[in-house]
């Protein structure tokens, strides 16, 4: 394969993702009339039209389809072996993309990142903030942060945090003039601040479990957010009950802005893990990360 041929994949390969000739021009650093030759030639080539163009929108013809199919793990492939080639330098450097959940950028990632990029100062992260299950792949994050018992498939997971647990929480004012709950039963009785979940747009049933018995419990109340720290801000202004991660709320617990209740119904359970593609070869700064974020207990 000659050079020229290997450019011309990676312009369609931009255009394709970007189903844009602008915005793949400007990824590209170059003119969308020079682009536009450039897929032309390509096409001629190999003798087949690979884009759909109308004046809205590009995207890939049924042969362009198939092209991408083998095109882009080839290409990423070789991006990672370039990569990879960061192991010469004296520090490890590149960029490093990190989809993760709220929760965990906070309490995880940000607290190891803090200690380690000081020492390594070519090591760039970005962070995407989403509780949405993302396919790293296919939005080419280098990993993804999830819980333990949502992993992706086909991927290698390296735990970087303890157990967690939940933890069902009211202002005092709020049990002045309600009963404490003993049971998940009794919730149908009180205000309750729901979860809507990014991913599916549904809002999150409380999960709770005792001595094997598992519930799932529809609650319902005048609030709801998809942020959890607005949820423990409307618990601790009286406005109901909460669901949420146990370290969320452990000051509010101590100064008593907050009461828990039920705690016997939210046992721990598999903590945050960092997963990444098995065919993908780690550059030398993924891998420092990695060793920075593992978990020791």
């Amino acid at each position: 394969m000659q050079r020229e041929e290997l450019a011309d994949l990676n312009a369609f390969l931009t255009v394709a993702e970007e189903r844009s000739f602008t915005r793949a021009a400007a990824k590209l650093g170059t003119s969308q009339s020079t682009l536009s030759h450039t897929i032309r030639r390509l096409e001629t080539r190999v003798g087949v039209r690979l884009l759909t163009r109308t004046t809205r929108s590009v995207a890939p013809t049924e042969a362009g389809e198939r092209l991408l199919t083998t095109l882009k793990p080839a290409l990423d492939s070789i991006g990672a072996q370039l990569a990879s080639l960061s192991e010469l330098r004296e520090k490890p450097a590149g960029i490093i993309r990190i989809t993760t959940a709220q929760h965990a950028a906070t309490s995880i990632l940000w607290p190891a990142l803090e200690k380690l990029l000081p020492d390594y100062p070519d090591i760039h992260v970005e962070l995407c903030i989403d509780s949405a299950l993302t396919d790293i792949v296919t939005e080419r994050f280098d990993a993804g942060v999830r819980l333990g018992e949502a992993l992706a498939k086909d991927m290698i997971a390296t735990r970087i945090g303890p157990d967690l647990r939940m933890a069902v929480v009211g202002s005092p004012t709020y049990f002045e003039t309600r009963p404490i709950p003993r049971t998940p039963q009794d919730l149908g009785e009180h205000r309750c601040i729901n979860l809507r979940l990014q991913s599916s747009g549904t809002l999150y049933p409380w999960e709770l479990e005792k001595d094997g018995r598992e519930l799932r419990v529809r609650v319902e109340g005048q609030l709801a957010f998809n942020n959890t720290s607005m949820i423990v801000q409307a618990a601790a202004a009286g406005f109901g009950l909460g669901f949420v991660m146990e370290d969320e709320v452990t000051e509010h617990l101590a100064d008593g802005r907050l009461v828990r209740v039920l705690e016997d119904w939210c046992p721990s359970f598999p903590g945050y893990h960092l997963y990444y593609p098995s065919r993908r070869q780690p550059s030398a700064a993924f891998a420092v990360l990695v060793e920075a974020l593992r978990y020791r207990a």
